[in-house]
This record gives structure tokens, sequence and C-alpha cells, in this order.
């Protein structure tokens, strides 16, 4: 009978400590009349008691000992990654981390790195970062860091130990162009991701990546479309190009943030939970910041939560064209909740929806042109003889100067001319510009 004891002591412990917190998180989210009955109900002591057992059994028969404190945290994580893909118990590193992708901010060297062969490889430092001002280059292998190899590392493992506490130095040492190995030593300093990049396509054609949605991203959206006005001469630019493949999503803030630099009014996106402050409607504030100039989304199979917010909203404002492949299909909003000790839960707490009602779970946004990727392949051109390559030919009436056979500027390499989608996006929209006069 002491064992049988020793359960219901445990099974009442947990009874304790579960329940209070239940009871105090019911109060003030004034849930349903269905969710409040079954708030109230009365906690399955059978089912605890078979915990309590399973717990002691395990203790008792498992071949390594285990000690309560991980069967329990383990216990939490069983009961969160059973709800749904995306509910998760989050440890130190893992809610550690997640601020991190959010916030765009870190602590580490400044440097993009890839993988080459089996080794680490620098594809670019970011400018103002300790590996920029020590010099560190494109192209350079990472051959060890503080001392240790890393052949065979994963890019993910090679990060994380670049990565650290602010102040702190790493050696790294690196190969240039296959010469002689060196060492570098560098100080860890607050790196900040920009999560925007925009540049100019064609004269008057603007293009913005939005690699995932940061704290800050609705600022850096905007910054960018000021940026592409000032590289066009301050004028109005012919059209945008927003480019969400890939954007596996982030804050919903900054996605609502982004889709109101683009609409003048309206609704963006609503969502709909069980706890009243899951019940959220977002609408523009009139600050459209691309001037209503003609726009293409694209999306592929990668683009989801945060990034099918702004697709959607979009597509269904009738602001833009959205192009590519179906969505990801994540309409479901997760909130943080801080623990002690530095933990977490990540929970979902609402589905959201587009503008027209429509829920995007399980089913993704669904393009208005689908195109798939393909590879470019372009043919040598054919240099045709022209009528300025003929001898005594008559001027134009108009002036101007002729045009002979190779007498174009070599285009420089633009991303559009491997990015299949990205070009067919950049022919639509100059066809819009022209249907429309600009």
């Amino acid at each position: 009978m002491p064992h049988l004891s020793r359960l219901n002591s445990l099974a009442l412990t947990i009874a304790l400590l579960i329940g209070s917190p239940l009871a105090f998180a019911a109060e003030p989210s004034i849930p349903p009349a269905g969710a409040a009955t079954s708030a109230k109900a009365p906690l399955p002591l059978e089912e605890l008691r078979t915990f309590a057992e399973v717990m002691d059994r395990i203790k008792a028969a498992y071949v390594e000992p285990v000690d309560d404190k991980t069967l329990l945290e383990n216990a939490i994580k069983g009961m969160l990654s059973n709800l749904d893909p995306h509910s998760a118990y989050l440890g130190p590193e893992d809610f550690a981390e997640l601020q991190e992708s959010t916030s765009g901010e870190f602590g580490g060297l400044g440097i993009e790195v890839g993988t080459e062969d089996g080794n680490i490889k620098i594809v670019s430092p970011i400018d103002d970062t300790p590996a920029s001002k020590a010099g560190i280059q494109a192209g350079d292998l990472i051959v060890k860091i503080n001392g240790q190899p890393t052949r065979g590392l994963s890019m993910t493992e090679a990060v994380d130990k670049m990565r650290g506490k602010i102040g702190q130095k790493i050696t790294l040492t690196l190969v240039r162009n296959g010469g002689a190995p060196f060492d570098v030593t560098l100080t860890r300093a607050n790196i900040q991701v920009k999560s925007v990049k925009a540049q100019l396509l064609e004269d008057g054609y603007g293009y913005i990546r939005i690699t995932q949605f940061q704290v800050k991203t609705g600022e850096e959206v905007a910054a960018a479309l000021s940026k592409l006005r000032r590289e066009n001469g301050n004028k109005r630019l012919k059209g945008i190009i927003l480019d969400l493949r890939n954007n596996p999503g982030g804050v919903l803030q900054s996605a609502v943030e982004v889709v109101d630099h683009f609409i003048t009014k309206g609704l963006i996106v609503y969502t709909k939970g069980r706890i009243a402050n899951s019940e959220l409607r977002f609408s523009a504030t009139g600050k459209d910041l691309s001037e209503g100039v003609p726009l293409v989304v694209l999306i592929n199979g990668g683009s989801a939560s945060a990034s099918e917010i702004v697709a959607g909203a979009l597509q269904d404002q009738k602001r833009g064209v959205v192009m590519g492949t179906t969505s990801f299909g994540k309409g479901s909003v997760q909130t943080v909740l801080p623990l002690n000790n530095d933990r977490a839960l990540k929970i979902t707490t609402a589905l959201y929806f587009t503008p027209n009602g429509r829920s995007i779970q399980a089913q993704g946004i669904v393009p208005d042109i689908e195109v798939s990727r393909a590879r470019i392949t372009r043919e040598q051109d054919t240099e045709y003889y022209k009528e300025a390559d003929l001898q005594g030919h008559l001027g134009n009436g108009n002036g101007g100067a002729d045009k002979p056979t190779g007498s174009g500027p070599k285009a420089k390499p633009m991303p559009q001319d491997d990015d299949f989608q990205l070009s067919q996006a950049l022919s639509l929209l100059k066809g819009l510009s022209i249907t429309r006069g600009n």
C-alpha cells in the first residue's frame, strides 16, 4: 500500500500544480459558455493517477536513471507537441533563438556563410561589423573556429559556434584563394540583420525582397521604397515586385505594416480565437508609400504565415497580381507566453483570415498567375545586318545617332537573368505599366 499512497500523493501534487494556473487563466479570458463549463470541470484524477504511475514505473524500470525534472519537462514537451505542429515548449536556448530571429539582432561576427565541398565558406561580410572591419572577404574558407576544425560541421553547427555573448573574442582560421591558413581574432558585437533588400531591376522597376518578418521589417520596407525612388531620380516608379518566396513568416504586426505601405484603405487581416484578446482586426492607415504603382507579388511553397497574410491581403484588395506557386498554408497565429527560468510556451491562439474572409489553413494562397520554377537557357543572339550597317544609308530625319549592329551597351548581370519567375514578374509589370500609361 505505500506504493499506492505515494502515487496518490504525486497525483495530488500534480493536480495542484496544473489546476492553479488553469483557474487563473480562465478568469480574465471570458471564454464562451461551453468553454467555461469545461474549464470548471474537475481534473481527471484517474488520468493523473495513470500519469503518476507511468512516471513511477519509468523511474523504477528504465535502463538508465532518470530524474523527476527530466521526466516532467519531457511530459510538458509532449503536452504541447501533440496539440498541433506549431505549438511547442521552448527551453532557454530555443526561446533565446526565437527572440533573436524575430528581433534580427544577436551577438556575432557579421558574416553570411554557406557550405562548399564540406567546407564553411564566407558568402559575404556584412558592412560595419567585426568581420568587415577585420578585412574578411567573400570566398574565404573557415577551416577552424577557436582551433577546432570545421570540416564536417553543418552550417548551423558552425554558425552556433561563431555566435555568443557580445564582447567575447573568437579566433577564425581562414584560407584565402588556396593560400596558407591564417588566423583572425574578432570580438563579437551586436549584429543587426536586415530582413529587406531592394534594388532597381531596370529603370523605373523596383524589386523588394523580404526574407523574414522581423520586428523592424515594416520600417525597412518603408526605407526600401524611399531608396528605390531616389535611385529612380526621385521620380515615381513604373512598378514594384514584392518577393515573398521562401519567406517562412514571423511577426504578425510587421506583416500588417508592410501591407499598409501598399494600400490606402480597407481591412488587412483579422484573427479569431477562443480568448478575447485573440480577436483582432487590422486596417490600413492611409499611408500608401508605394504611390499606387503596379505591383506583382511573388510567392511559392516556402511562403508561409506572415507572408501569406501579406499576399492574401494584397490579392483580396486587388492591389497587386500574385504570381508563382501555391503558398505553404499556415493560417494560424502563435503567441509566446514567457515562463520562469528563461522558458516559454509557444501556443496557437488564433486563426487568421484575409479581408474577404478566407482561411488559408492547410490550403494556402493560390496565385492569380501560376508560374513554376524553370531553368533559363539563353541562345546566342544572331547579329543581324541592319540598315545602319549599309554604306550610304539615309540618316534619321528626327535626329539621333545611328544604331548599327553591336552598338548597344553590354548589359550587366541582373537577378532576373537567372530567375525565371522573377523575369516573368518583370515582364508582367512592364505590361501593366504600359497599359496604365505610366
